[in-house]
């Protein structure tokens, strides 16, 4: 343990731990509106509040890097496709009764199963995890860049092809309904 966690216990935190379990409280709350609202574009916007706070946590754990590409792929380009798809599909907005009563339960069950299995990876996995952040090799681009390009670009390769079916998808499917109405009118 280093001078600086000695000198802040548990119960004196810094600014900077009060800041991020603030934003953390924040991301959390637009979170639960994300899936929780019933209006579908009201989802998106709680979704840009949700990657725009944990851009912010990702500042507060001077990961700049990462915080900009938070703010300017997650928030920029994937809402804004999700926004673009629900345009193109001409997927209904508002709310519907009787399609969201029948699923709360199974939902629901499936989403405390997979928090649950989440919280037990992420404590056994990080149990004795430490990270001094007085380390200047922590969050700089460099580092970030060779994990990056070593360990995540075929995940990160595999969610851009995904990115790109959903979107020829949504084309697709924009077009079928169109050609469909004018053979309706001829």
């Amino acid at each position: 343990m280093n001078l600086a966690a000695a000198e802040h216990g548990f119960l004196s935190p810094t600014g900077a731990e009060i800041a991020f379990v603030l934003i953390g409280l924040v991301v959390l709350g637009s979170a639960l509106l994300v899936v929780t609202t019933r209006q579908v574009v009201h989802a998106a916007l709680w979704l840009v509040v949700t990657l725009g706070g944990l851009a912010a946590e990702y500042l507060l754990l001077t990961a700049e890097f990462i915080a900009w590409v938070q703010v300017l792929i997650y928030v920029g380009a994937v809402v804004v496709l999700l926004l673009f798809g629900l345009m193109l599909t001409k997927a209904p907005i508002g709310y519907s009764e009787p399609a969201d009563r029948a699923a709360r339960i199974p939902a629901a069950t499936v989403a405390l199963g997979a928090t649950a299995t989440l919280v037990t990876v992420i404590v056994d996995a990080f149990r004795t995890a430490y990270l001094h952040l007085g380390d200047d090799t922590v969050g700089t681009t460099k580092v970030t860049g060779e994990s990056l390009f070593k360990v995540w670009v075929l995940p990160f390769e595999v969610l851009s092809v995904l990115l790109l079916a959903a979107l020829i998808g949504a084309v697709v499917l924009s077009r079928s309904r169109a050609r469909a109405r004018s053979d309706r009118k001829d």
